[in-house]
């Protein structure tokens, strides 16, 4: 079914000759194209072992600024997007955008998996040699669509706003009600890789931070207790700095007893992948740190060592808790929101009101 999506719009043409290269694979190693939107911007890493031809075209086009101004056609929400045909300049030839830029690059499939963040060339139906400026970017997984395609790059950074154009309001054949432009496309060595934060820290640098937890009901601070359990800090700083709690749902509130979030099962959106890569299992640091009101302490299941993401804040004293959970942070500012919160109207220990963490930002604190 996706397959037809990402097809629809485009048909065959008289053929030109096919495109290929005058870049060397040295020229083209190493390279990322930084994506500049009207959504924000996304950078995509490069393929040219797998797709020569398809990046150095890529790479073409950009330099002569032929993306500018192009728009993102077709979306399928949390599915695909897809842009880059020439004729999307022109607001008057919409009924003939998605068949432009076709026909100039003969295939190269390969084995490069269609998950999420993969970058290929669009195709007119029945025609695998008939790739060109016209590209798509898979938001989630698209196994269906393995081998189909050639994939020529990768976003590595950015795929938050990949996932907010395919998110935009659209029509029933996927065309956005507003138009989301490519600004420009910029061709750049790849950087060096980044350190990752917090993963070399010791206990006491871990508990230095502080995480505002912004939440529907108002803010909430929280001051780590790394030197009770380092790893479930470190994990949680991890993930809070990385957004991967941003838009996840408070989903059970217990009165005067806790209230629950971070599951990420309750998240508005599909974690990035980058963000997906923070989620393991935890092992249990438990302590004979008691849960009073304002103790924040790891979720899990039977398993003592099944807590990943989800955590929990005491809203009343629960010492039937101590000793069998992971006690990681303690309520240093806001506990009237997280009182507050406590007291929402509940249908069993669902919240009947939506709340939600809009965002968590990591601080140093002196």
């Amino acid at each position: 079914m996706l397959v037809a999506c990402v097809l629809a719009f485009v048909q065959t043409s008289a053929r030109p000759s096919l495109f290929t290269t005058p870049l060397s694979l040295d020229q083209m190693k190493n390279k990322q194209a930084v994506v500049e939107t009207d959504a924000g911007t996304f950078v995509i890493q490069l393929l040219p072992e797998a797709a020569p031809n398809h990046v150095g075209h890529f790479m073409t086009l950009a330099a002569a600024g032929a993306y500018s101004g192009t728009i993102f056609h077709r979306v399928i929400r949390y599915g695909i997007i897809q842009g880059g045909d020439p004729l999307s300049k022109d607001p008057s030839k919409i009924a003939d955008y998605g068949k432009g830029g076709l026909n100039e690059l003969r295939a190269e499939f390969n084995a490069e998996p269609m998950t999420a963040g993969a970058v290929a060339a669009v195709l007119a139906p029945g025609a695998r040699d008939s790739g060109g400026a016209q590209f798509f970017v898979c938001v989630t997984d698209q196994a269906a669509l393995n081998g189909q395609y050639t994939v020529f790059g990768r976003v590595v950074e950015g795929i938050d706003v990949v996932q907010q154009i395919s998110a935009v309001e659209a029509d029933a054949n996927g065309m956005p009600k507003t138009r989301i432009a490519i600004k420009s496309v910029t061709i750049r060595d790849a950087p060096p890789p980044k350190v990752e934060a917090f993963v070399n820290d010791t206990a006491a640098q871990l508990s230095a931070y502080r995480v505002t937890v912004e939440t529907t009901m108002g803010a909430i601070e929280l001051e780590m207790l790394a030197d009770r359990a380092p790893e479930t800090v470190r994990s949680f700083l991890r993930l809070a700095a990385a957004g991967a709690y941003d838009g996840v749902a408070i989903h059970r509130v217990v009165p005067n007893f806790v209230i629950q979030t971070g599951a990420m099962g309750y998240r508005a959106a599909p974690l990035t992948p980058a963000q997906q890569k923070l989620v393991h299992n935890l092992p249990p640091e438990f302590s004979n740190t008691p849960n009073v009101p304002g103790t924040v302490s790891m979720a899990r299941g039977d398993d003592p060592g099944s807590g990943s993401t989800s955590f929990f804040i005491c809203t009343g004293e629960c010492h039937s808790l101590d000793g069998q959970y992971t006690v990681f942070a303690r309520v240093v500012r806001g506990m009237d929101v997280v009182t507050a919160i406590g007291n929402v109207a509940v249908d069993g220990e669902k919240p009947k009101v939506s709340l939600a963490v809009t965002r968590m930002t990591v601080t140093a604190h002196r």
